[in-house]
């Protein structure tokens, strides 16, 4: 369909219910950044962009592979080996064809930090669980800008959502990862986005897991789940729909196991029940590091 034919206003007339026209007009001129586009990434994309969200900043330096056809929005067959930027972009295009698409195919550093936040208006964490040091130049950016931060994290058959708001506890305050080795940092980033664990219990094949090696399982269920919180969570946000759930506070839903929990856990990582949670982890982790030596 020709651009001229397009009418933003028909194609996502059946939000119109739950927000009003102004608000679909709102959120036409809002501008989200989303930092990878694999599991999570490129479903946070889908999904904004049928919400009607109009503008975006996409970032990921990586090519659609064989193993990512199990979650992953663009793996396909004709899309291998091509770069998920484009891939991306190119299907959101194809649902509105009047999108703003900044690209960046060579991802998030140190050289393009400061364009990939201009003007935006709330970022959406679609990094790799284990890219500690971009993830954190990130949100510390979004920090001292004022942007509003959104992490969605796909845990077994279920997902841990996290809000970062402007003037409140930041990702640094909350997880503590400065200044820690990375197996350290893996322990404080998973039960700081997991305190309730909700996805213990039912992995089948403890093989799966190599943290240190960076392999983990993933179920196409969670990262659903994932885009639906977050794009949620962007909606209220963008709207000044009430109010919004945020660091120290979280949300956890498991659809496997039919709970969702609302986590608090006060100073973050700090909290001692946290510490002791992360203590008995690494205990654990090391002892299993240790019998494979």
């Amino acid at each position: 369909m020709p651009l001229s034919q397009f009418n933003h206003h028909i194609a996502f007339s059946r939000n119109i219910g739950w927000i009003t026209h102004h608000e679909q007009d709102i959120l036409q001129s809002k501008r989200i950044a989303i930092a990878g586009l694999g599991g999570v990434g490129g479903n946070h994309l889908i999904a904004l962009t049928r919400l009607g969200v109009g503008k975006f900043n996409i970032s990921d330096f990586d090519r659609f592979e064989l193993p990512n056809f199990n979650r992953q929005a663009g793996a396909s067959i004709s899309h291998l080996n091509r770069p998920k930027a484009d891939v991306m972009a190119e299907m959101a295009l194809d649902i509105n064809p009047a999108l703003a698409i900044n690209k960046f195919p060579i991802g998030v550093n140190p050289d393009n930090l400061s364009q990939f936040l201009t003007d935006v208006d709330v970022y959406v964490d679609g990094l790799d669980f284990f890219a500690f040091s971009v993830r954190e130049a990130i949100f510390a950016a979004c920090a001292e800008r004022g942007i509003p931060a959104i992490t969605a994290a796909p845990l077994g058959m279920g997902a841990a959502l996290l809000n970062f708001m402007p003037g409140q506890m930041t990702f640094e305050e909350y997880f503590q990862l400065q200044g820690k080795q990375e197996s350290d940092k893996i322990l404080h980033f998973l039960l700081g986005l997991s305190p309730a664990m909700l996805q213990h219990g039912y992995l089948v094949d403890m093989s799966a897991v190599d943290l240190l090696n960076h392999k983990g399982p993933s179920t196409p269920m969670a990262c659903e789940i994932c885009a639906g919180f977050a794009a949620t969570q962007a909606l209220k946000i963008l709207l000044q729909r009430g109010p919004v759930l945020a660091a120290p506070w979280g949300l956890h839903f498991d659809a496997y196991r039919n709970k969702l929990a609302k986590t608090w856990r006060p100073w973050g990582n700090r909290n001692p029940l946290q510490r002791l949670f992360i203590a008995l982890a690494k205990k654990q982790f090391m002892s299993k590091i240790n019998n494979k030596g």
